[in-house]
């Protein structure tokens, strides 16, 4: 720790009123050693070094960034905390000194700059020449001017007019000249100009952090002479994690699913983040931290002609910005992270250090890969699609949550595009689009029945019928699962019938009332149909909607 008395650091303590008497001033640098990442936010964890005699003092940290105070928790071994003053307006400048990095970059800059100056003075001493040959020219006009009005000799105005046109004329050469020189002169800027682009660039790479920063004073006391790190924990909401998958199907007799884990951080907290132990973890301090409340559902029946008026209520989305609000208030791919499970959240510790500038990079850290057997088959909805697609169904056995993210899919080795993935709790199922089967087609054709195209509908009665239709048009047999529907009804007084020549092997598929699966092999060239039918009926008086 430094003992110094830098004025403006004395001053800001004094205007705090954070010194008692007697106490001693200690500034001392600190920085973010930890930090743990939500879905949304993140516990930051920094250190300050401190040694100290005995007494009271005060500790000042003059390179904090903005921080939310009221999550803020102190720890020093050997120290007991007092008053804690914080200021985040009308700040001293630090006096730290500058990475040798950015010092480095501001000297480039300087540099270029005064090579810039070096052109243009040379640029402009030139062009000094040409004004001073300007000024002869027309110094000689006016001499010209004067003599030959005042002499009447012919030789003599001769002589004159020969002198003044020849002085004149090296007097528009030197000009001439001088400004060529200057042209030539400036054309060095252009190279230099880049090189400070360039430059500033660079500096302005490294120049991340934000400029608003805070000063907290902490009164401690030490009952004897005392040195360690003073630990700061608080809450940030300024940085945040999310999953990314690579995911891996290969497909043939035993097919398998790779599945690639990885995580993206970025962080907006106002200051760089140099050599961070992070850890990755599940939890949403974020969202909803407490169950639903069941107030007490009161019925009670008016006379229509005396119906009191209803009360209007906050919108929806108003109490749910307002609790957004109320909760805001409180407040390198290489090496695998490791992961950790408490019963309820899953964490997953960075296996290196990491550096992340503020607001400009994401960071992209490995954690893990998982194997699993998929079960794999191509998806027909020829209600929607003209081709079905390969689809790997598959348990998450691996003992952990699968977060929701994006996925990068791969077939095979070949990249097929990107998907959403949603959460996938442990032993849960879940299925997977790997692209389309261009080979597969599909169609979905309404029947003529008594001479109308696909449907009869009379003024109770409707009857529809389709026929589905998959061609196997590819080099390989497949398991196919095809999904169509029949309208369903939850009024007793709407009657639907439906018959299908294949029976489905799943009805009310996914729990999505009248949709039907039907699960049947196709081999290479083979074709499969399938004609479903359905009839409405409603009683007289009653509109189909």
């Amino acid at each position: 720790m430094r003992r110094i008395t830098h004025i403006s650091t004395l001053a800001l303590v004094a205007a705090l009123g954070a010194t008692a008497a007697g106490a001693e001033v200690f500034p001392t640098d600190s920085a973010v050693t930890a930090a743990t990442l939500y879905p949304q936010g993140a516990t930051i964890l920094r250190e300050a070094a401190f040694d100290l005699p005995a007494g009271r003092h005060s500790i000042v940290l003059t390179d904090m960034p903005l921080i939310d105070l009221d999550s803020l928790r102190l720890q020093a071994e050997g120290l007991v905390i007092g008053t804690i003053s914080y200021r985040d307006r009308a700040v001293p400048p630090s006096g730290a000194e500058e990475a040798p990095g950015i010092a480095a970059a501001r000297q480039a800059v300087r540099d270029v700059e005064a090579q810039l100056q070096e052109v243009e003075d040379r640029a402009r001493a030139a062009e000094l020449a040409g004004e001073a040959a300007r000024d002869r020219i027309a110094f000689l006009t006016r001499l010209g001017g004067t003599e030959a009005a005042g002499s009447a000799d012919a030789a003599r105005l001769a002589e004159l007019l020969d002198l003044v046109g020849g002085e004149s004329l090296k007097a528009r050469e030197a000009a001439q000249a001088a400004e060529q020189q200057a042209r030539a002169i400036r054309e060095e800027r252009r190279p230099l100009e880049e090189d400070l682009k360039a430059a500033k660039a660079a500096l302005d790479a490294l120049l991340t952090a934000s400029q608003d920063q805070s000063v907290l004073v902490i009164e401690v006391e030490a009952p004897e002479a005392a040195s360690g790190q003073l630990t700061l924990s608080y809450a940030s909401w300024q940085a945040s994690w999310y999953p990314a998958y690579d995911a891996y199907l290969t497909t043939g007799d035993s097919p398998a699913l790779e599945l690639s884990r990885g995580a993206y951080l970025r962080q907006s907290t106002g200051e760089d983040w140099q050599d961070v132990a992070v850890t990755f973890s599940t939890a949403r301090p974020s969202g909803q931290i407490m169950p639903g409340f069941v107030d007490a559902d009161r019925l009670s029946i008016f006379d229509p002609d005396e119906m009191p008026r209803p009360v209007p209520q906050p919108s929806f989305m108003g109490r749910a910005e307002a609790s957004d609000m109320a909760l805001m208030a409180e407040p390198q791919m290489e090496e695998k992270a490791v992961a950790g499970f408490d019963g309820i959240n899953v964490t997953y510790a960075a296996p290196q250090p990491v550096s992340v500038a503020n607001d400009a990079d994401a960071v992209k850290i490995a954690l893990g890969r998982l194997d699993f057997t998929p079960e794999v088959f191509a998806r027909a909805v020829p209600l929607h699609d003209t081709s079905a697609f390969l689809v790997a169904a598959l348990t998450n056995d691996s003992g952990e949550l699968l977060l929701p993210g994006m996925a990068q899919l791969f077939r095979d080795g070949t990249y097929v595009g990107r998907s959403q993935v949603d959460l996938v709790p442990d032993g849960e199922e879940t299925e997977w689009s790997f692209g389309p089967i261009d080979g597969l087609r599909l169609t979905r054709l309404q029947e003529r029945l008594d001479g109308d195209r696909g449907v009869i509908s009379r003024q109770n009665t409707r009857h529809e019928a389709v026929t589905l239709r998959v061609e196997n048009r590819t080099a390989q047999d497949w398991d196919l699962r095809l999904l169509d529907r029949v309208p369903y009804s939850e009024q007793d007084d709407l009657k639907i019938e439906w018959s299908a020549d294949l029976a489905p092997e799943v009805v009310d598929f996914d729990d999505r009332k009248g949709v039907l699966e039907w699960q049947f092999p196709l081999a290479s060239g083979a074709e499969q149909q399938i004609l479903l039918e359905h009839e409405v009926t409603w009683p007289e008086g009653m509109v189909l909607r």
